[in-house]
């Protein structure tokens, strides 16, 4: 679309007027002087709320918009701002050139720029504005009481659970450091009902749709009469205001200045550490006056070593809630597996392990850095038992595989990476075959022994990683895991120690 100028105030246009422009082309416009007295659309306020979107997204009228922006209630932003030769997509941050290109726009009557990188949520041009609420917020009626959660927190979980809702209410970053299985989400809950209590907008966000589907019902059953809205893509929840929201870092990119507190779960989770866009995201869904909150169990070399040093404020859960400690790898050599793979066979030794867990009925998930040597495996593994299976992320029966798992009508489950975080089996072994891989970075092995011995019934499990050499990954995985065991028992988290803690 194109403005026209008049008096400071941007009116919107037929491509075809004279003297008008895109709103890029715009150098400054000055806000419209608030009039209290505007009979506002409340549904529109619902909508535009905390959000910055496009004209397309918004179901009413241009009239209506434009009306509310001359009366201070709302603001039209730049999607694409130009500064020298050098395009900026407002909505995602992409300053890449190579991810705008050109179309010729029936809009604006030009050719016009607009950002590939976030395609998936509308296109954004130069033409196109940003459109933001700026009026006084909904008002948010909450019930007598906030919270029907009545459980038990460990010592662990309460003191995290003390600096949540501290950082909360004092608007501070704080990152929590809490082992696979400690009992994250319970954490969360005080410092969310402090949050509601005093008026405050939250979003708790995470990188995969699978973990918000985990936390919905979670949610909303520690907060039944919060308002909860449910955010990935498809959702039906979409133009929904809460006080509470759950959603994915990608459905950040609609918010803008909207939340009191973000919550940011696995926060070193793909596609979050590689996707700059969403962590501008996660800084633009925030007010200017906001908390942060960060959840991992692994956080990365330069968080860690910020924690050692005293540069982020942080806090360790080391210890599961049932205090036994974490399984510890043991590394296994099985010499060249590739090369065996390639002529249809396994490392003598790997055949071994499956075959004793076959024979036990102890259920087990194996590792493979890459699909197609998994399928070569599941080939050669198959003959064993006709029940094993293998899943990667694009594989259309994933959640079947996985429910089966649950079952325990799948004896052994082979993998990518894509199991590594958010799934619980109560009782298995976990195998990585070709520990040595690139994929396999300190992270990920975390991650993947956590799923062992995550339940109370069941504290242990078996940690195997096969490899053909040890890595520097394999190492610090295994150093960060007995160095967590160590603190729980010192702080009195941990009740036993683990008896294969010293095993190489």
């Amino acid at each position: 679309m194109r403005f026209s100028m008049k008096n400071g105030i941007l009116n919107p246009i037929h491509f075809s007027a004279e003297d008008s422009f895109k709103i890029s082309q715009i150098p400054t416009t000055s806000q419209p002087q608030f009039n209290a007295q505007f009979p506002f659309n409340q549904d529109l306020q619902k909508h535009l709320t905390g959000k910055q979107l496009l004209l397309d997204d918004i179901p009413f009228t241009l009239e209506i918009i434009q009306a509310h922006y001359e009366n201070g209630y709302l603001i039209y932003k730049k999607g694409i701002d130009i500064q020298g030769k050098q395009l900026i997509c407002q909505r995602c941050g992409n300053k890449n050139p190579q991810l705008f290109s050109t179309f010729p726009c029936s809009k604006c009557g030009e050719t016009c720029y607009y950002c590939r990188h976030c395609i998936m949520m509308g296109r954004i041009s130069e033409c196109t504005p940003l459109i933001s609420w700026c009026g006084p917020v909904p008002d948010t009626i909450l019930p007598t009481k906030i919270m029907a959660w009545h459980g038990m927190l460990s010592e662990g979980q309460q003191e995290a659970s003390n600096r949540v809702a501290d950082a909360i209410m004092q608007n501070k970053e704080w990152l929590i450091w809490a082992v696979c299985g400690a009992g994250k989400t319970e954490v969360l809950f005080a410092g969310i009902e402090a949050a509601l209590a005093s008026g405050k907008r939250i979003c708790i966000a995470t990188p995969r749709t699978d973990v918000v589907l985990e936390l919905a019902p979670r949610l909303k059953s520690a907060f039944p009469e919060i308002p909860i809205a449910t955010l990935y893509g498809g959702s039906e929840d979409r133009h929904m205001y809460a006080p509470l929201t759950i959603a994915t870092t990608h459905q950040l990119l609609r918010f803008y200045h909207a939340f009191d507190a973000i919550i940011l779960d696995e926060v070193d989770a793909f596609p979050y550490t590689v996707e700059e866009s969403l962590q501008y995201a996660a800084i633009q869904a925030r007010k200017l006056t906001s908390a942060m909150i960060y959840l991992t169990a692994t956080p990365n070399e330069k968080w860690q070593r910020e924690c050692r040093y005293g540069r982020r404020s942080f806090t360790t859960i080391p210890a599961r809630f049932h205090r036994y400690p974490l399984p510890v790898p043991r590394f296994e050599w099985c010499g060249n597996w590739k090369k065996q793979l390639q002529k249809g066979k396994l490392p003598p030794n790997v055949i071994h392990y499956i075959q004793k867990r076959l024979q036990s009925g102890k259920q087990a998930l194996v590792f493979f850095p890459h699909i197609e040597l998994m399928e070569k495996a599941l080939t050669i593994l198959q003959q064993f038992s006709p029940k094993i299976e293998a899943v990667h992320a694009e594989d259309p029966e994933r959640k079947e595989k996985v429910q089966r798992m649950r079952a325990k009508q799948t004896p052994l489950l082979l993998t990518t990476t894509i199991l590594e975080r958010g799934v619980t089996f109560p009782n298995i072994d976990v195998v990585v075959v070709g520990a040595e891989e690139d994929i396999f970075s300190e992270s990920a092995l975390v991650q993947i022994a956590g799923r062992a011995g995550r339940s109370k019934d069941f504290p242990y499990g078996d940690v195997t990683f096969f490899h053909y050499g040890k890595t520097s990954e394999m190492l610090k995985a295994k150093k960060q895991i007995m160095s967590m065991n160590s603190e729980g028992v010192k702080r009195g988290l941990i009740d036993l120690i683990d008896r294969k803690e010293n095993q190489s």
